[in-house]
């Protein structure tokens, strides 16, 4: 994939767990018309209410793998039990054809797309506090202290990452986030580049036990 064709725009964007990055994708799809879901390719079950081809495209696990071997991904990754991937041809078509396209990844994701097609603009969310992003993964189910405490650490291992992306927004105040997040969109997110100086302090901040 060459990274000057077409004339569409790839946004990636990444954040640890309990950050609230679904919300605001949701949201910001709903703002913004001119983006377009990139539909990912899983070998997990549907859930209730989940629609192939538009949540996801379910395959097997052979189907998955196949297309792997006939470099078919733009990035995909295995995470515990089930791959996950976004189909190459699927994304090349729609920035040929002029399309914004949004990719809810996570930052692994993230750096292979950046290796494969150095134009898309990555973004990643940050929670506006440690003990807010606990408060959510304590919140989201009835998991055991210990998974709890591991999801913290894992949350806490992603946000090291965040030097890897363009943009950082904070999710802080939930309107604002969303506000940043459709002014990177509309490509006039400069004010929000990863390399402001506040964005390494807030994010020592999170890391401190």
């Amino acid at each position: 994939m060459s990274a000057s064709s077409g004339t569409g725009r790839l946004y990636v964007v990444a954040a640890p767990s309990g950050a609230g990055k679904t919300s605001l994708v949701k949201a910001l799809m709903a703002r913004e018309p001119r983006l377009r879901f990139s539909v990912s390719y899983t070998t997990r079950q549907p859930r209730p209410n989940e629609v192939d081809g538009r949540d996801y495209h379910f395959v097997s696990q052979s189907c998955f793998e196949d297309m792997i071997a006939g470099n078919e991904f733009l990035e995909h990754a295995r995470v515990f039990d089930n791959y996950y991937g976004t189909g190459l041809a699927a994304v090349q078509t729609a920035l040929d054809g002029g399309q914004l396209l949004l990719l809810e990844i996570d930052w692994q994701g993230a750096r292979q797309v950046r290796a494969r097609l150095p134009a898309a603009r990555s973004i990643f969310i940050l929670p506006p506090t440690r003990r807010a992003l606990e408060d959510r993964l304590r919140g989201r189910s009835t998991d055991s202290a210990e998974v709890i405490a591991r999801r913290l650490k894992d949350a806490a291992h992603d946000i090291t990452h965040w030097t890897e992306f363009d943009y950082v927004v904070i999710n802080d105040q939930f309107d604002q986030a969303l506000a940043d997040l459709h002014e990177i969109v509309q490509e006039r997110g400069a004010s929000l580049s990863a390399t402001r100086p506040e964005v390494a302090r807030f994010a020592a901040g999170l890391l401190q036990a």
